[in-house]
């Protein structure tokens, strides 16, 4: 019955995403052929609300038919009128959607960081191009080193986003590791954490210095699962165990917003520092919870 479960599951995202997919494709169209940075924000305000509906839709059809057994906890002083960068570990697709459960529009409308092999996901790849969402490559530090030309790309593109959320409130979300956590990138890592990969500063450093004296906070998100290999498939099936999303919110010091994390040695170390710091305290609060 499960299995079953998980196809009517399946069936429902797919015929949400293909209803909202209707949308998103004219008003791309009409981005496409819209002059003037002016005018394509008033696009663009379009395609924020059809991702937002498309979120909600899906949330609703979650709760009534998969109940999932989600425990949140949120700071107070939320809103969708201040700039926000969420900061997350990530264990399984179904993080975004637990994220969704978080701060649907608690939050203005979220941005992720993704892999640019993502743009290939029919309508959902269309829907990150349109809105303008980073789209990097995950390099590894011999690759960074051997194409830097590469990297640069990746801060251009983050860049672009900053100087365009300057123009309206947006949350950045970013799961910092990189990738899922597993054992098995865990020992090839060799990361100093029981529960968590190594953070990667670089992305949110530059958020910081683009956008620092404009964000209303950093929200530190811990992500649990009583099922220590949790998939999206089982959360589809509805026999995904106990989940706990944390969620706590950081003032943003001052010196981050005055370094440069590319040019200036000193800061990027103070920077890392603070960050593994951070991952440190989160390894903490995983080892409570289990």
């Amino acid at each position: 019955m499960s299995t079953l479960k998980g196809f009517v599951s399946l069936l429902l995202l797919s015929l949400t995403t293909l209803t909202w997919g209707i949308p998103l494709i004219l008003l791309t169209l009409i981005k496409l052929g819209t002059p003037g940075r002016r005018w394509r924000r008033r696009v663009l305000t379009g395609l924020n609300w059809v991702a937002l509906n498309w979120m909600g839709s899906n949330l609703w059809w979650m709760r009534r038919w998969l109940r999932p057994p989600l425990e949140l906890q949120l700071p107070e002083g939320l809103s969708r009128d201040r700039w926000w960068l969420v900061l997350s570990n990530h264990r399984s697709w179904t993080d975004i959607f637990l994220l969704f459960f978080a701060f649907h529009r608690r939050i203005p409308m979220p941005h992720f960081f993704v892999k640019r092999q993502l743009i290939w996901i029919p309508i959902v790849g269309l829907a990150f191009w349109a809105m303008e969402f980073p789209m990097l490559r995950r390099l590894s530090r011999e690759q960074r080193e051997r194409h830097p030309q590469l990297a640069r790309r990746d801060r251009e593109a983050t860049e672009r986003m900053c100087r365009h959320a300057r123009e309206r409130p947006i949350a950045i979300y970013n799961f910092i590791e990189g990738t899922r956590f597993t054992p098995d990138k865990q020992a090839a890592q060799g990361a100093p954490y029981r529960h968590l990969l190594s953070p990667r500063a670089g992305g949110i450093a530059q958020v910081v210095g683009l956008l620092g004296d404009r964000l209303g906070g950093i929200l530190d998100v811990t992500l649990h699962y009583d099922n220590p290999a949790p998939s999206f498939w089982d959360f589809l099936c509805g026999r995904e165990g106990r989940m706990v999303l944390e969620a706590r919110r950081l003032e943003v010091p001052t010196w981050m917003i005055e370094g440069d994390y590319h040019d200036n040695t000193d800061y990027k170390e103070r920077f890392q520092s603070w960050l593994n710091a951070l991952w440190q305290d989160k390894d903490r609060r995983l080892d409570a919870h289990r």
